[in-house]
């Protein structure tokens, strides 16, 4: 996409984007505002046939867009397949290695799940081809955050994305992946540090779980995962965890635990729900811990071209609902994987990950003020 053809035109990001005519640009930028809403040309009414809209929000530094979709009934006819080609939709951009990239289409009726962007940019783009009486557009809300969406937990500011969870503040709570339920940003690192006090231990139970990639979830196989360790450097003793699973549990062996979650820049899922609970090392939980990948999902993921199709899948008795795969919505496309990452070596002492603008890395030290949030000395 060619950016250099946008037509920008300044709007006052607090109001309702409604236009008159059938074709637009829009800027919204974080310095005039940091939320507002945007629609379709003439919400609540049908858009007209041939409009085409784009709406390029613009953050700064760590900030992430997050579209939020309150009303979403495109025209579609029913015979387009899977696909939301040349049909009336709506889709998202987002910054990839200096390019706008591709990374969801919307069409139909069901009302996407919210959108997250990897950086401080996002673009949607509304084609209305067609419409009818009936097509009265979308509706969204936008919001400019540095907290990925994580509500739970003390986020720290030295780290791009990073909270803690100490026993002394409080003994249980739950946390997610960035912009659950929605899919999960792209190229993003996020760490989640339990402290408890002495001789307590950490329990986890995740009741939802969806990160592509496919076991043992390494680079070779550009699985996205998510990782667990008794110290800041890997630990052998758990395997990395990717893909659909059943609830499963995480112990463990001291009053300090880590869960690091890690996307690439390929295809996405829904991320993780869980909940957290400090005991002391004498008390059991009422469910048996399990240190390996828990069973996939019963039912059939295929990979179809850049289209996720799910078959058959069990939402885990919660009331947490599984990827629901609109005809016109499907996976984002991706690369192809990168060479293998150099190994982890397990050591005995913690080895603190360092702090850098997109990610963090295990085996150079980072400051001391950020070393004592991170392992939680007082």
């Amino acid at each position: 996409m060619d950016e250099g053809r946008w037509r920008e035109r300044a709007c006052n990001p607090s109001c309702s984007v409604v236009f008159a005519a059938s074709s637009c640009d829009l800027t919204l930028s974080s310095d005039a505002m940091k939320n507002g809403s945007v629609a379709s040309p003439g919400y609540p009414n049908p858009y007209p046939p041939r409009s085409h809209c784009r709406y390029d929000f613009q953050g700064r530094g760590k900030e992430r867009v997050q579209i939020v979709f309150s009303d979403f009934n495109l025209y579609y006819s029913g015979d387009n397949g899977k696909e939301c080609d040349n049909i009336d939709s709506l889709v998202a951009y987002v910054h990839i290695d200096g390019r706008m990239e591709k990374i969801d289409s919307f069409c139909g009726t069901t009302v996407p799940k919210p959108l997250m962007s990897n950086g401080p940019r996002l673009m949607l783009e509304f084609r209305g081809i067609y419409s009818s009486r009936y097509s009265k557009g979308f509706k969204a809300t936008y919001s400019f955050t540095e907290n990925f969406g994580v509500t739970s937990g003390q986020q720290l500011p030295e780290y791009p994305c990073a909270f803690v969870f100490k026993s002394n503040e409080t003994r249980n709570g739950t946390f997610s992946s960035p912009n659950y339920p929605g899919f999960y940003p792209r190229d993003t690192e996020c760490h989640y540090f339990f402290h408890g006090k002495k001789d307590e231990k950490v329990h986890l139970h995740f009741t939802y779980f969806d990160v592509e990639g496919v076991l043992p979830c390494e680079a070779i196989s550009a699985s996205d995962y998510v990782e667990f360790s008794n110290f800041m450097a890997r630990d052998r003793k758990y395997s990395r965890h990717c893909g659909q699973l059943k609830a499963f549990d995480v112990e463990s062996d001291r009053r300090f635990f880590r869960v690091t979650f890690r996307s690439n820049d390929r295809l996405d899922g829904t991320g993780f729900k869980a909940s957290y609970q400090f005991l002391d090392k004498v008390d059991s939980y009422t469910a048996k811990p399990t240190n390996r990948n828990a069973a996939s999902i019963a039912g059939e993921v295929a990979i179809k071209g850049h289209a996720r199709i799910a078959r058959t899948v069990d939402n885990f008795g919660t009331n947490d609902p599984m990827t629901t795969i609109d005809p016109c919505h499907h996976r984002r496309p991706g690369k192809p994987p990168p060479p293998p990452l150099a190994s982890f070596h397990q050591r005995e002492e913690s080895t603190p990950l360092s702090v850098s603008a997109g990610r963090s890395r295990v085996g150079v030290n980072p400051s001391e003020e950020i070393w004592r949030l991170a392992s939680g000395i007082q």
